[in-house]
């Protein structure tokens, strides 16, 4: 029986052997220009597991890229962002393999950033955690300021290292990711099409999720049910939504939970202790509680509002 677990790459050395790369200059880090996809490195790349952080650049890259089930093609210049231990995969694109492959990668073990602030800062990029389809597109420009980055590392850690060496690199792994979220931000504000249909795929989800009884079942969704729906990381979902409409996942469920407890307060004759039921909480002190939170006045003010 096949195995079908992934392929885990422990060390950066590793993967610089699958790939038929010379031995890494750092054991740490090493930044790379890719080339063609040996075979020894396809047979284990349908599924992976790397222990180290990897970010890469790639453009006219004939391979079909993967995160669980999700596939990308990638023929532009895009570039995303793995963190240890996620899956990860690869399957050659056969209808396009006369392409020149080209690009950039970078390999971080999370041992180069011990004891620096990067260390735990690098939590803060949720790009890491984006899916492949949420990749970032980066125009001439923004691709020649990354790629003046991954050659400023490169020279650093292939000349003599000295003491200096780990802070000048960090600093400028650092304004790589700066300038990937600033270039995120463009893109999230600049696809506006995309934008929009998630926008509206947002609110049909909402929507049915508060419609009939279904609260009362199922309970208020999560952040990661309605991402799950939308086919979105969470994390992406959030960034987008913050981004675009100044409220992330978290607050449009809120949002549309009170929305429709206005609805049922000002319009139905059910007791306050059943709207909440209805609503999928099981104690209507957290009703009454959130509800204030939202609007600065409890269910019960807000009914007899509409009796004065």
């Amino acid at each position: 029986m096949k195995n079908t677990s992934p392929f885990h790459i422990h060390s950066i050395s590793e993967l610089h052997r699958l790939r038929k790369f010379p031995p890494p200059m750092h054991p740490s880090i090493s930044v790379l220009q890719l080339s063609a996809v040996n075979e020894e490195f396809l047979e284990v790349a349908g599924s992976m597991i790397f222990d180290f952080y990897c970010i890469s650049l790639k453009r006219n890259f004939n391979l079909n890229l993967r995160y669980g089930q999700r596939r990308y093609d990638f023929d532009e210049g895009i570039l995303y962002f793995m963190s240890p231990g996620q899956v990860f995969g690869m399957k050659q694109d056969e209808t396009d393999a006369g392409n020149e492959v080209r690009g950039w990668m970078l390999l971080i073990h999370p041992d180069f950033l011990w004891n620096t602030p990067l260390a735990k800062g690098i939590k803060k990029y949720e790009f890491f955690d984006y899916s492949v389809n949420e990749a970032l597109f980066l125009s001439d420009k923004e691709e020649g300021i990354i790629v003046g980055i991954l050659q400023n590392i490169q020279q650093e850690y292939q000349g003599n290292m000295d003491r200096f060496s780990q802070h000048i690199i960090v600093s400028q792994l650092e304004a790589l990711l700066n300038y990937a979220d600033r270039f995120y931000h463009r893109q999230f504000l600049t696809r506006k099409i995309a934008n929009h249909e998630i926008l509206e795929r947002l609110e049909d989800v909402l929507t049915e999720a508060f419609s009939g009884d279904s609260l009362m079942y199922a309970g208020v969704p999560t952040v990661q049910q309605v991402a799950d729906r939308l086919h979105i990381s969470r994390n992406y979902l959030s960034s987008l939504l913050t981004t675009t409409t100044g409220r992330n996942t978290q607050q449009h469920i809120q949002e549309k939970l009170i929305a429709v407890a206005k609805e049922r307060i000002s319009s139905t004759n059910l007791s306050l202790n059943e709207i909440a039921y209805e609503l999928g909480f099981e104690h209507p002190q957290s009703f009454s509680r959130i509800f204030k939170a939202k609007t600065g006045m409890s269910p019960l003010a807000f009914r007899e509002s509409f009796n004065d």
